[in-house]
C-alpha cells in the first residue's frame, strides 16, 4: 500500500463514517423526540439514566441501519472523495503522474469489499441475537406485550396451533386452541388451557409446548399420552410423572417465533436459522420465504456490484460536477432496487420466476454490466 493509498482511503472511511453518522443522528433525534416519555418511563422503571436506555433501544438499531445502508453510503463516499480530489486538484495531478483511474481507485474498491463482508459478518452473527431488541415497538420497550398469533400446521401432527395472543419474548401463549385435525383417542377435537409456553427439547421430551390448566378436553389427567406414527405427540400426566396435574405437553417443531404476525424477526434470522425453517417438514413455508434465503446468498455480490456499478460516473472525460454525479448515483441506485423488488415479488407471488432465479435476476442482469465497467475503469 503507498502513501496515497493510505491518504485516500483515510478519505474515504472519514467520508462513510461521517454519512454513517448523520443518518444515524436524524433517525435517533427525530424517533426520539416522538419516544421521549416512554423512554424516560423504563428508565425509571429500571432505574437507570436516560442515556443507557437509549443505547440498549438504539444500538442494535444501528447495527440494521448499517446492514441496510452500508452499500449505499459506500457509493456516496466514493463520489465525495472523488469530487473533492477533483476539485483540489489532487486527481488531475495523479493522472498526470501517468497512474490511472483504476490505479487510484483500487483502494477505495478493496474498501468497499471489506464494508460489505463486514456487513455480512454483522447479519449472520449479530444481528440474530438482537431480534428481541430490534422487534420492540416505541410503545413496548420491554418487547413482550402480547401480539396476535399465526395460526400454523403441524403438518406432521396433524394440530393447527391457535390463540389469543402470543408474547414474543417470553415465548408464551395466552389462551391456546390446538384443534386436532386427526384422531387421538380421548384428546377429542381440540386442546384448549389457559396458557401454553414453547420449551426446548430435554431428557423428558422434544420440543413443544407445555399447556398450563387445561380444561378441554375435562378430565385430562385420565386421558393416556398418545401417540402418531410411532411418535409420541400429547402428553398428559396419566402417565409422565414430570408433568404436574392439569398440564399437556404437546410435541411439536412449529415454534414461537413462526406463530408471531409479524414476520420482521424472520427477515432477521441468520441463513441457517432460515434454511432449518425450510427443511422443517412440518411447517409451512412461503415463497416469499424461500426467496429471501436466495437473496441472502446473493446480497454480497449484489451490494458489491451496486458499488462497482458507480465507478464509471466518477471516471468521466467530461467534468462532471458533484451534483450531477449524485443524481446519476441516486438513478442508479433506484434501478438496483427496482429490480431486486421485482424479482422479490414474482418469486415471492409465484409469477414467471422461481424462488432462486428470482434472487439471482438482479445479479444476472447486473453483474456483467459492473464487470464491464470495472475492466473499462482498469484501462482509462
Amino acid at each position: 500500500m503507498t502513501q496515497i493509498d493510505r491518504y485516500i482511503l483515510g478519505l474515504f472511511f472519514r467520508t462513510f463514517l461521517v454519512c454513517f453518522a448523520s443518518l444515524s443522528g436524524i433517525f435517533v433525534v427525530f424517533h426520539a423526540f416522538q419516544n421521549m416519555n416512554d423512554l424516560a418511563e423504563l428508565a425509571e422503571s429500571r432505574g437507570v439514566g436516560i442515556s443507557r436506555v437509549m443505547w440498549y433501544y438504539y444500538g442494535p438499531y444501528m447495527l440494521l441501519l448499517f446492514d441496510w445502508t452500508g452499500a449505499i453510503i459506500a457509493l456516496m463516499s466514493l463520489l465525495f472523495v472523488v469530487g473533492w480530489l477533483r476539485r483540489t486538484g489532487e486527481l488531475t495531478a495523479t493522472l498526470a503522474a501517468g497512474v490511472s483511474h483504476g490505479r487510484i481507485f483500487r483502494a477505495m474498491v478493496c474498501a468497499a469489499l471489506a464494508i460489505v463482508l463486514v456487513q455480512l459478518a454483522s447479519r449472520e452473527l449479530l444481528l440474530p441475537t438482537m431480534r428481541d431488541a430490534l422487534s420492540m415497538k416505541s410503545k413496548d420497550l420491554s418487547g413482550d406485550a402480547p401480539q396476535p398469533i399465526l395460526p400454523s400446521y403441524d403438518k406432521i401432527s396433524g394440530i393447527l396451533l391457535e390463540g389469543h395472543s402470543i408474547r414474543p419474548r417470553s415465548k408464551e401463549i395466552h389462551q391456546p386452541n390446538f384443534r386436532l385435525d386427526v384422531e387421538y383417542a380421548g384428546f377429542g377435537e381440540a386442546i384448549v388451557s389457559a396458557s401454553a409456553r414453547w420449551l426446548p427439547a430435554d431428557e423428558n421430551h422434544d420440543e413443544g409446548y407445555l399447556m398450563q390448566d387445561v380444561f378441554n378436553p375435562p378430565a385430562i389427567d385420565s386421558i393416556a399420552s398418545a401417540r402418531r406414527d410411532g411418535r409420541l405427540v400429547l402428553m398428559t400426566a396419566h402417565d409422565q410423572p414430570w408433568l404436574a396435574p392439569g398440564q399437556c405437553f404437546v410435541v411439536t417443531p412449529v415454534n414461537a417465533e413462526i406463530l408471531q404476525t409479524d414476520q420482521s424477526s424472520t427477515r432477521l434470522c441468520s441463513s441457517l436459522q432460515l434454511l432449518e425453517r425450510l427443511r422443517n417438514p412440518a411447517v409451512h413455508n412461503s415463497m416469499a420465504t424461500r426467496v429471501l434465503l436466495h437473496e441472502r446468498i446473493m446480497r454480497v455480490p449484489l451490494d458489491f456490484s451496486l458499488f462497482l456499478l458507480g465507478l464509471p460516473l466518477v471516471v468521466n472525460r467530461r467534468g462532471r460536477n458533484l451534483f450531477m454525479m449524485i443524481g446519476a448515483a441516486i438513478g442508479t441506485v433506484m434501478l438496483f432496487f427496482a429490480l431486486k423488488t421485482a424479482g422479490s415479488a414474482m418469486g415471492g407471488g409465484g409469477y414467471l420466476l422461481s424462488p432462486a432465479v428470482a434472487a439471482w435476476m438482479p445479479f444476472l442482469v447486473l453483474g456483467p454490466i459492473a464487470y464491464v465497467r470495472l475492466r473499462e475503469v482498469e484501462t482509462v
